[in-house]
C-alpha cells in the first residue's frame, strides 16, 4: 500500500517542482489569466525540466519516474496555475501516455521524443458540441478510402487545441452502434481540412489554450490509426481513468493554494484589534480547507500506489476524481470567505482558484458521472 512518508526521492521531485512552479509560473498566474493565455514558452521549459515525459521510458525521450512522482509534479502545477497543469496532464496524461501504450514502433519513435521534449503538444480529441457524458455517442465520422481515411466532424472544449501538432482523434469507423464502431487516430494538427477555433470567455483555465476542432474531409493514412480498429473507445476510457489522477493530483494542488492563502491572510488581516485567525470561525474555515486536501491527497496517492503495482484503479481513479474535485471547490469557497471582499477581485488569489475549481467537476467525466461508475463498480449493475 501507498506510504505515507515520502522517500527522498519522491520529495527532491516535489521540491524541483515546486522550485520551477514559484520561479516560473505563480508570478505570472494573475497577468495570464487576465491575458487568456499563458506564455508558450513555458511549453519548452516544462519539456526541458522533464515534467512532460514523466513515466514515459527513457528509450522514447521519457524522464521516467512512477506515477506518484506524476502526482506530486502535477500537484505543484495545479497550485500555480491550473491552466498550466492542463498542458501537461493533456499532452503527456492523456495523449504521450496513450501513444506510450498503444501506438506501433513507428508512432511511438515519431511523436513520443517531440511531445516529452516540448517540442510538440498533443491534444485530445474526444467531446464534441453534441456529445460531452455520452462519448460512445460521438459523430464524427472516419471513411476508408484506399490506404487512408476520410474525416468528418468537430470536436468541442480541446485544451491544447489550438496549440496542439497532433490530435489523438476519435471518429466512427464502421457502422456498430455505440462504443463498438470507434477507432483512435493520431491526426498532424496542421492536416488540411483541419480548422481550429479558440473558445474564449471561459469562467476559469482562461490561460488555457481551448479550441474547437472542425475536420472536412480530412485525409489520415491508414497507419496512423492508433491501437486496432474499432477499439477507440477502450482507448480511451483506459487515458481517462488513469487522466482522472491527474485531475485528482491538480485540485489538491487548487486545495493547497486555497490553504496557503487562507492561513497566510488570516495571520495579517486585523479586525476588531486582533488577526483574524484569532476567531472560532475562521478558524472552522481553514480547518475545513485541511482536512479535504489530506482526503484528496491520500485518495490521489492511492491510485498512483495501484497503478504502479500493476492493480485495478479505475474505480479508485472516478473516486479520487470525484472527491478532490468536489474539495476544491469547497476549499477555494471556504478561502474566499477568509478574504471577505478583498478575496472577490483577481489582485488576490482566491477568486481565480475557485474559477479553475469548478470546471473539475466537469471535465474528464461529471461528478454524476464518477458516481454512477463507483456505483456500478458496488453494485454490478449499470445505471447508464
Amino acid at each position: 500500500m501507498v506510504n505515507l512518508e515520502l522517500g527522498d526521492e519522491h520529495k527532491a521531485v516535489r521540491q524541483l517542482a515546486r522550485d520551477f512552479v514559484d520561479r516560473e509560473i505563480a508570478p505570472h498566474a494573475v497577468d495570464w489569466d487576465r491575458a487568456e493565455s499563458v506564455d508558450k514558452s513555458i511549453v519548452k521549459k516544462l519539456g526541458s525540466i522533464g515534467f512532460l515525459g514523466l513515466t514515459v521510458d527513457e528509450e522514447y525521450g521519457g524522464s521516467g519516474g512512477d506515477h506518484l512522482a506524476y502526482c506530486l509534479v502535477t500537484e505543484e502545477l495545479g497550485r500555480g496555475d491550473s491552466s498550466v497543469r492542463g498542458i501537461v496532464s493533456v499532452s503527456l496524461g492523456l495523449v504521450a501516455k496513450t501513444i506510450a501504450t498503444w501506438g506501433s514502433e513507428q508512432q511511438k519513435r515519431h511523436w513520443l521524443p517531440r511531445l516529452t521534449a516540448g517540442d510538440a503538444l498533443g491534444c485530445f480529441g474526444l467531446t464534441e458540441p453534441g456529445t460531452g457524458s455520452d462519448a460512445a455517442g460521438l459523430a464524427t465520422r472516419a471513411v476508408r478510402d484506399g490506404d487512408a481515411y476520410v474525416v468528418n466532424g468537430s470536436k468541442m472544449f480541446i485544451t491544447n487545441g489550438t496549440w496542439a501538432d497532433v490530435v489523438l482523434l476519435f471518429a466512427r469507423t464502421g457502422d456498430a452502434p455505440g462504443h463498438r464502431g470507434i477507432s483512435a487516430f493520431l491526426v498532424p494538427a496542421d492536416a488540411p481540412g483541419l480548422t481550429r477555433r479558440t473558445v474564449r470567455g471561459k469562467l476559469g483555465l482562461r490561460g488555457q489554450a481551448t479550441a474547437e476542432l472542425v475536420l472536412e474531409n480530412v485525409r489520415v493514412p491508414a497507419d496512423a490509426m492508433l491501437g486496432p480498429a474499432g477499439k477507440g473507445f477502450s482507448i480511451a476510457m483506459s487515458a481517462l481513468a488513469k487522466g482522472r489522477m491527474s485531475v485528482a493530483a491538480g485540485c489538491v494542488g487548487i486545495a493547497q493554494a486555497a490553504l496557503d492563502a487562507a492561513v497566510g491572510y488570516a495571520r495579517e488581516r486585523e479586525q476588531f484589534g486582533k488577526p483574524i485567525a484569532s476567531y472560532q470561525l475562521v478558524q472552522e474555515l481553514i480547518s475545513d480547507i485541511a482536512v479535504d486536501v489530506a482526503a484528496a491527497r491520500l485518495l490521489t496517492w492511492r491510485v498512483a500506489d495501484l497503478i504502479d503495482r500493476g492493480g485495478e484503479f479505475a474505480t479508485a481513479a472516478s473516486q479520487a476524481k470525484l472527491f478532490a474535485s468536489e474539495a476544491a471547490v469547497r476549499a477555494a469557497n471556504n478561502a474566499l470567505q477568509v478574504f471577505g471582499g478583498y478575496g472577490y477581485i483577481d489582485e488576490y488569489p482566491v477568486g481565480k482558484l475557485l474559477r479553475d475549481a469548478r470546471v473539475m467537476t466537469l471535465y474528464e467525466g461529471t461528478s454524476q458521472i464518477q458516481k454512477l461508475i463507483i456505483g456500478r463498480a458496488l453494485t454490478g449493475v449499470s445505471a447508464f
